[in-house]
């Protein structure tokens, strides 16, 4: 009976220290959606000589925003032509650096959206490189919500361009990575005035959630998903489910979208996100690329 009482009692512990452990993971997960680390930046356009204006806007719902405008190059063919870009979750308006030890953890790989910004600058665009909301040197407004709530911030990038007298009020287009994809579908729907978009890799919430947990947690995170999610609903969130990005984007209107779709975190997703849009289908406009 003692032998039977000890063994018990060390499962009660390993029990408990195991419960531990997966609500810890489960609450650092969730601390992640909640608000993202910032990444502070570490370059300017000038170092590729391009010259821009720090510049600061509001988002729609007040969010304090920071960015840099590149104006199009003199004598540009492009008639005042301008893109927004709009970064992915945990970047900044440079891209993802991938060089500290929660980058190595999570697998992310470098994105480079200067050198971007430098070719479509050399073809003659005006540029708007901003951080969203919870991201780089703008404001907080916390949970992040998979692009929903920072819709708001692309909606004030396109006000604030719009007050620019070197921006074509009828030529501005937005490019978005990642979760900075999903912004820019959310967006659509609530404006006209961006006449063409390019989503890269966007994902529903649902599918990102749990190939994340997965890649992070092995066969652990189908237990901490769930323990993840309460605790991001707590917080304000909503359930993932609910968080409908293809919904968004097949309410796009006549706005030419171009989607690309690769990547861990969004294998998989593309039929849902691109080739089989909900009703009410997109424009023949819309278009999905999903390499192999």
């Amino acid at each position: 009976m003692n032998i039977f009482r000890r063994v018990l009692r060390w499962l009660f512990i390993l029990g408990g220290i195991a419960a531990g452990l997966m609500t810890a993971m489960a609450a650092l997960f969730a601390k992640r959606l909640i608000t993202p680390l910032r990444q502070p930046l570490w370059g300017t356009p000038d170092q590729l000589d391009m010259a821009y204006e720090n510049v600061a806007f509001p988002a729609t719902d007040g969010v304090r925003l920071s960015g840099w405008f590149i104006p199009a190059p003199a004598n540009s063919p492009r008639q005042g032509a301008t893109l927004i870009f709009s970064h992915g979750w945990g970047w900044n308006r440079l891209g993802e650096a991938a060089t500290d030890v929660v980058a190595n953890m999570t697998g992310a790989s470098q994105v480079d959206l200067l050198r971007l910004a430098y070719s479509l600058h050399k073809d003659g665009f005006g540029l708007l490189l901003y951080d969203g909301r919870n991201h780089g040197e703008s404001g907080s407004q916390s949970p992040m919500q998979f692009g929903e709530a920072e819709a708001q911030d692309v909606l004030g990038a396109i006000a604030y361009l719009k007050s620019r007298p070197e921006v074509a009020v009828n030529r501005i287009g937005a490019i978005g990575f990642s979760a900075g994809a999903n912004t820019v579908l959310f967006s659509l729907p609530q404006t006209s005035d961006i006449q063409a978009a390019i989503a890269v890799q966007p994902t529903t919430p649902t599918h990102f959630a749990e190939r994340f947990a997965a890649h992070q947690f092995g066969p652990l995170g189908k237990a901490i998903l769930p323990l993840a999610e309460l605790m991001y609903r707590q917080m304000g969130g909503r359930p993932f489910k609910e968080y409908r990005v293809g919904t968004a984007a097949a309410h796009a209107g006549s706005t030419p979208v171009f989607c690309i779709s690769r990547g861990w975190a969004t294998r998989g997703a593309a039929p849902p996100m691109c080739s089989k849009w909900p009703p009410p289908r997109p424009t023949p406009a819309a278009r999905c690329w999903s390499p192999a």
